[in-house]
């Protein structure tokens, strides 16, 4: 006896290209996929505790956003006019603006607060269908306020229906009380990764390796330190300029690069050898008015995965639409439709190293799908502005896309 079945649907597996299967059914077990197929073929006698009617609705997996920093507080409207009026990305770091401008604000704040001012950008990527969201922590600079960041990460994950993964980013930038000191301020942040991750907050380790971020020795230390606590590695890489970061995360077998503009012929060769994931960020490319595609071409013709998030930030991505990400990628980059979806589902999994439980719609899977209002699935990065989902399962419990 299955917990429950979807009738009347078309699936959008994403296991093999889109993996459509019209006119089909799924079952849910426990939380997870128990069959699935085309509805004429489900076993006889099959029954289920309730049957739910889809109405002609297309069914794909779970959204996940795999890039976040959706965890912070305050925002940086006064940078994006800044720069509207002719300062740099860089001009406004250099001038204590920048990261630092959500630093201080994130370590005023309690965690109660950080959650408070984190939920409505959380509830905007639920209400599109999304199940996973990665959140990064690095807006703390320190042990505690990083540590109030990823327990906020954590609460949103037990008291709303999503899952979080959690990646510590303390090399996000160099705080004023170690100006000067970044090596003591790498090494601070190496110390960090223990206490962090005995009390359970931390499924990976990330960094900014960049001019205005840490160098790629630097970076390396970092990735040392989280190896040595049993850690994956993640890198934003090559956003501004070509610092060899890719490659880096590629010699420690890294879950993904991110941002990648400025990736050489030589990072994508080492991505691709490694099986590291391209996390590619539509978002900050757009608000930064950024003229410099990451090489999209070569990354498919290396077979790098692509995946695509939101970068949900306050000062160069304040972005809560996956579905926005995804047209952007398609319109700016030359994704396909298909590669879109893939990027935001199977390769978004696999960025997380959660490819294994969500992703895909397959047997045995956790049940996290969404049910959405479409004609095809390509309409999904076609429209701008349109939420057609129309419900949301996670873990096997059906819920509205509101929350």
């Amino acid at each position: 006896m299955w917990d429950f079945l979807f009738t009347n649907v078309h699936l959008a597996t994403m296991a093999d290209g889109y993996g459509e299967i019209r006119d089909a059914a799924i079952a849910v077990k426990d939380g997870n996929i128990a069959w699935l197929g085309a509805q004429a073929d489900l076993p006889p006698g099959a029954q289920a505790v309730t049957v739910h009617d889809g109405g002609g609705s297309w069914l794909t997996p779970g959204l996940i956003d795999c890039h976040t920093h959706i965890v912070h507080a305050g925002n940086r409207s006064d940078e994006f006019e800044a720069r509207l009026n002719g300062a740099t990305y860089e001009d406004i770091a250099r001038a204590g603006g920048g990261i630092m401008s959500t630093v201080r604000a994130t370590r005023a704040a309690s965690e109660d607060e950080l959650l408070r001012q984190s939920l409505p950008r959380v509830r905007s990527l639920l209400a599109e269908g999304v199940t996973t969201i990665e959140i990064k922590s690095g807006y703390g600079l320190t042990l505690e306020s990083e540590a109030n960041m990823l327990r906020a990460a954590r609460r949103i994950g037990r008291d709303f229906p999503v899952n979080v993964a959690t990646t510590f980013l303390g090399a996000h930038a160099l705080p004023p009380e170690f100006a000067g000191r970044a090596d003591d301020y790498i090494s601070e942040v190496c110390a960090m990764i223990a206490p962090l991750a005995a009390e359970g907050l931390v499924d990976a380790v990330d960094a900014f390796c960049e001019r205005i971020g840490f160098s790629h020795e630097q970076t390396e230390r970092v990735f040392q330190a989280a190896r040595a606590h049993g850690l994956p590695v993640k890198l934003h890489a090559e956003q501004l300029s070509d610092q060899r970061g890719a490659e880096l995360t590629a010699r420690y077998h890294g879950l993904s690069a991110d941002h990648l503009e400025h990736l050489s012929e030589a990072g994508v060769a080492a991505m691709a050898a490694a099986g590291t994931v391209a996390v590619l960020l539509p978002g900050a490319y757009y608000f930064l008015r950024d003229t410099t595609p990451p090489p999209v071409a070569a990354l498919r013709a290396a077979g790098v995965a692509m995946a695509v998030a939101t970068d949900c930030n306050p000062g160069t991505s304040p972005m809560t639409s996956l579905l926005l990400a995804m047209n952007m990628a398609c319109t700016l980059w030359r994704l396909t439709p298909l590669e879109a979806l893939a990027g935001c589902t199977r390769h978004a999994a696999r960025a997380l190293g959660m490819q294994r439980d969500v992703g895909t719609l397959e047997v045995g899977k956790r049940a996290d799908f969404a049910l959405w209002r479409i004609a095809r699935p390509a309409d999904l990065s076609y429209a701008i502005g349109l939420n057609p989902c129309r419900g949301v399962v996670n873990a096997g419990v059906l819920r509205a896309p509101q929350v």
